[in-house]
Formats: C-alpha cells, structure tokens, sequence
C-alpha cells in the first residue's frame, strides 16, 4: 500500500516557512552536484498548454512529477495545473509515496519566489502580481516571514479576496504594485509588465510567469539591463525569461548566476543598494523533490489515504 499525500495533505504537512527551507537547501544540493536533475521533457498541446515530466534524485529517494500547465482551464472551471509527483526509494526503486503535483509546486513556486527576493532584494515592502493559485503561494510564504506584502491582480475582487485570506495588504493600483522595493510576478505570461527602462535602480523583480516557450513577463532589453539570475541556466536559456535575450545574443552564459550558486557561497549576489536585479524561475524538479521530502517527514501524523498497486 501505497501513502496518497492530497493537495490538503501536502499543505497540512508542509507550512510555508518548511517549503522556504525545504527548497533552499535543494538548491544548495544541487549547485554542490549532490542532487542531479535531468533535463525537464515539454509535451506540447498548444495553444491550449503543456504536459511535463521533470525527475530529480537526491536525499536517497528518486522523483518524478508528471504535471500539466493549461493557463485556459480555470475560465472552465478547472485548475491550471494537474498531475502528481512519484517518490521512490533510490536503494532499490521501491515506490514509497504519491502526491497531489498542484499543492507540490504551488508551495515550491512561492518558496523560490520568496527565496530569491530574500536572498537578492532590498529590505523593504514587497508585492505579488497576480492571486491565483501560485501567487496566493508566494503571498502566503512571504507573511510567514512577516513580511507586509501587497497583492494586485487584474481582477480586483480576487486580490482582495486573497489578500484577506493570508492576512495581506492590497495594492492601490498595477503600478504601486510594479514600483516595489520586491516584486514577484506569477502571471500567465503573455503580457509583458516592465517593458524598456522601467525598472528602478535598488529593484528585484523574481519573474515567476514565463516558464514555458511564448511567455515573457519583462522585455528583452529591460531584462539584459538588471544583473540578472536564474534557477537553472539549461532550462531558462531554452524554456523561460532568458529566451528572447539569449536568441538575440544580447545575453550569454556568464551574464547570468544560479540562485543556487549564490545561496551555497560560490558566486555573488547583489553587489549593490542601487543594482537591479532580477529571477528567472522555469521551476525545478529538485524543488519538487524537496516539498515531497518534507511532506513525508509527516506521514506519520497525517491520516493518508493509501493506494494498493
């Protein structure tokens, strides 16, 4: 038998403050070439969305997250993004757990989005744009670094909503929201928000949107402008922000550093009060590797379904 984590089972066992050291430390795994993570596999089924296999090894287990991203579906009434994460034991591929993929990487997105704007931005108040599943994640993490975070969203009510729900702050307008000292982006990533020279000197911006080909939350040329970071060069430079930049020669490799090569002590971070800085998260399977783990540190306190293969 086989324990089934549920989307409630995930958050019940991994509060937001878990996830943000959960997925530091994997980070700092994988820049060390302790944790490896193969390429992520895209299945188009444009223009309607994706399918993704993404499989990570680290910590003795092994995982995989077979996940969907269909930015359509909610006007249907279904979620964005479907699918589960396998957990298997690395010593004789035993599978010891399945989750719920959409509560797994709603936790992780907020994590990254959080982690970066602690690790490269000023201090100051930070905004989230955009209320919907992985927005509400990021919100949620940074209130739980008591941090007074601000939500915008284009559909108002839902901001407000959200923001009432975690205890957040509403911004006034798009462009309050835009002009923060931390902004994170969790959009669907066909609008581009800070187009040439908007971006203010002392900025961070974690672009959390574009995580697929087509999508872009900044401009290329603001982008080559801000020192800029990614989660993973591979797959940002083929499948995220990076792309336009890098397509058009206006940025190369050692332009850019790793979150994870910051956070582990092998690269710098911001190097200044006025530098602009920006994220470029594709999402990583060792992040989902690392919710799954700290979920399961729970399994015996949780009262999980179970799965008889």
């Amino acid at each position: 038998m086989v324990p089934f984590f549920s989307g409630r089972d995930v958050e019940a066992a991994v509060p937001p403050e878990r996830a943000l050291e959960a997925v530091r430390d994997a980070f700092v795994a994988y820049a060390r070439g302790e944790w490896s993570m193969p390429p992520k596999v895209y299945v188009p089924a444009y223009p309607a969305g994706d399918f993704r296999a993404m499989p990570a090894l680290g910590g003795g287990y092994a995982a995989l997250k077979w996940v969907t991203s269909f930015p359509g579906n909610p006007e249907r009434g279904l979620p964005t993004v479907t699918g589960l994460v396998l957990l298997s034991d690395a010593s004789d591929g035993s599978l010891v757990a399945i989750f719920d993929a959409g509560a797994v990487t709603a936790l992780r997105t907020g994590a990254a989005a959080v982690l970066a704007g602690l690790t490269l931005g000023r201090p100051g108040t930070p905004a989230v744009i955009g209320a919907g599943v992985n927005g509400r994640a990021a919100a949620r993490t940074f209130v739980a670094t008591g941090a007074p975070v601000l939500l915008w969203d284009v559909d108002e009510s839902r901001a407000r909503a959200a923001a009432e729900e975690l205890g957040a702050g509403v911004a006034a307008s798009r462009e309050e929201a835009l002009n923060a000292d931390v902004v994170v982006t969790v959009t669907p990533g066909h609008e581009v928000l800070f187009g040439p020279g908007s971006l203010q000197p002392g900025q961070h911006v974690s672009l959390m949107g574009a995580d697929g080909p087509g999508k872009a939350e900044i401009a290329a040329e603001e982008l080559v402008r801000t020192h800029v970071f990614c989660d993973d060069w591979e797959q940002a430079s083929h499948n995220g922000e990076l792309v336009n930049a890098v397509e058009a020669s206006s940025l190369v490799r050692d332009q850019v550093t790793e979150l994870g090569d910051v956070l582990a002590g092998k690269a710098e971070g911001r190097r200044s009060e006025d530098e602009i800085t920006t994220f470029d998260s594709t999402g990583l399977a060792i992040q989902d590797l690392a919710i799954a783990l700290a979920a399961l540190e729970r399994r015996d306190a949780l009262d999980l379904a179970t799965i008889n293969l």
